[in-house]
């Protein structure tokens, strides 16, 4: 059985899914929600599944508190979701291509700090794109940069606004994310 590990800074709708989408899986469980976060929702959506929680501060994510919890867990795979700090070349280095992240936009447009969220969705608007999607790919030394691993397009000719995008990402995200998840630790 996989071991995953998933990190979130919010609401953490995407770690639920993903919590859910493995709970009667023969192939993997989440073992664990990290979070920089104390007061996040993702913390209570964890513990109503029984997931372990921990909580860090930025400090402790870049000085080495974080890295020493994974290495006692050895997640076979560390998840991405809706996770806002950059994550430490230290943790990247003992965990070669065992990182994933999902990006609300088809990268390499939309991608780099500052990007994520409203602002990606905002950005998009602003720029009359037809189509927009997501992007998972592994995680490296710069923000949104990684190998791609998957991605999905759809259609935003008739969004208005940054939140009807949003909406349509987020539905991408939530049938995806899970399922490239489990290709990944097959």
């Amino acid at each position: 059985m996989k071991k995953i590990v998933l990190f979130a800074s919010g609401n953490g709708s995407n770690a639920e899914n993903i919590i859910i989408h493995f709970k009667n899986s023969n192939q993997g469980t989440v073992v664990g929600v990290f979070s920089n976060n104390l007061h996040a929702k993702v913390l209570d959506r964890a513990k109503s599944q029984a997931v372990p929680t921990f909580t860090f501060t930025k400090s402790e994510l870049n000085e080495g508190k974080v890295l020493e919890e994974l290495q006692k867990i050895q997640p076979d795979l560390i998840v991405l979701a809706g996770f806002l700090l950059k994550f430490p070349e230290s943790i990247i280095a003992k965990f070669p291509d065992k990182i994933i992240n999902v990006h609300p936009a088809l990268l390499p447009k939309y991608g780099g700090k500052g990007m994520y969220g409203r602002h990606v969705h905002q950005a998009v608007l602003e720029n009359n794109e037809k189509e927009t999607g997501i992007t998972i790919h592994f995680v490296n030394e710069h923000y949104d940069e990684g190998e791609f691993i998957f991605q999905k397009a759809v259609s935003i000719e008739n969004c208005q606004s940054a939140d009807e995008i949003a909406l349509k990402i987020h539905e991408l995200e939530m049938e995806h994310f899970p399922k490239v998840i489990e290709s990944l630790i097959e």
